[in-house]
């Protein structure tokens, strides 16, 4: 199976293609990233938020901690200072989920950034690529088969009269010379269709 056309021509366009999907896909990614680095630049507050939260949780919880050593109402003075630093733990909580959001937010823009346009990308790629290792196979099989080369003569005869220009006319024209089995008019023929498939004769 031929990845690459054995003519130069061809064989430069297809590279010059891939290069070129390499560096879609490798623009698509990094363009991707900078978006996600630039959406989670949104998720500080909510890492303030949180920071300042648990900060105050624990500054209550200790102060709790204290007043819960005084004597008789101890009890008593730990109660406002749990329920404050319960508080403090609940904002410390929406701080967490607002990153968690802004995260999520972030991820779901990096798929649809890189995903969309190298999916494209890879499917137009990647079609043409197939079809001519498909079709170069086919025209390569018809080759080597027996009386290959009469049908490759034929489809050059088929194709675009410009190819067909290379070709000495032989008297009768070409198709008549082709019906007669003209060594040299069927092999010119021939070379014509393999090279248009990007093969050499």
């Amino acid at each position: 199976m031929l990845l690459y056309a054995q003519t130069p021509a061809r064989r430069t366009r297809q590279i010059l293609a891939d290069l070129l999907a390499v560096v879609l896909v490798a623009a698509a990614v990094k363009a991707a990233l900078a978006v996600h680095d630039a959406i989670m630049m949104l998720a500080e507050p909510g890492r303030k938020v949180e920071s300042s939260g648990e900060s105050l949780a624990n500054a209550l919880d200790d102060a709790g901690e204290t007043a819960s050593q005084v004597p008789l109402v101890g009890d008593l003075l730990e109660e406002p200072f749990q329920s404050a630093a319960d508080a403090g733990t609940g904002l410390a909580d929406a701080g967490q989920s607002f990153q968690d959001g802004i995260g999520q937010l972030a991820t779901l823009a990096t798929l649809v950034l890189v995903g969309l346009p190298v999916a494209c990308l890879l499917l137009l790629w990647l079609f043409l690529r197939l079809r001519w290792i498909r079709r170069s196979a086919t025209v390569r099989r018809f080759h080597e088969a027996p009386g290959g080369a009469d049908l490759l003569a034929l489809r050059a005869l088929t194709g675009p009269l410009r190819d067909l220009s290379a070709v000495p006319v032989p008297p009768g024209g070409l198709a008549d010379a082709w019906r007669r089995g003209d060594r040299h008019v069927v092999s010119a023929l021939s070379e014509i269709t393999l090279r248009r498939a990007g093969l050499r004769p």
